[in-house]
């Protein structure tokens, strides 16, 4: 369960997205959390305790938001 994060950082998800890549980036926070995928820059909204529970990794900063 990941608890620590905020905007711009880079995480890796639990399962992987149907363009086969597991690494995202956390555009928005709040009560929702707004990620991209890093692969097909899909953009997904997850409610908070959804994403905390689906995000394994915070893999740090990355680049643009």
């Amino acid at each position: 369960m990941l608890t620590q994060f905020e905007t711009g950082d880079r995480v890796q998800m639990r399962k992987p997205h149907a363009c086969g890549a597991n690494e995202w980036q956390i555009t928005r926070t709040g009560a929702d959390i707004k990620i991209k995928c890093l692969a097909c820059g899909r953009l997904v909204m997850l409610p908070r305790e959804e994403f905390e529970r689906a995000a394994k990794k915070n893999l740090g900063k990355g680049g643009e938001a």
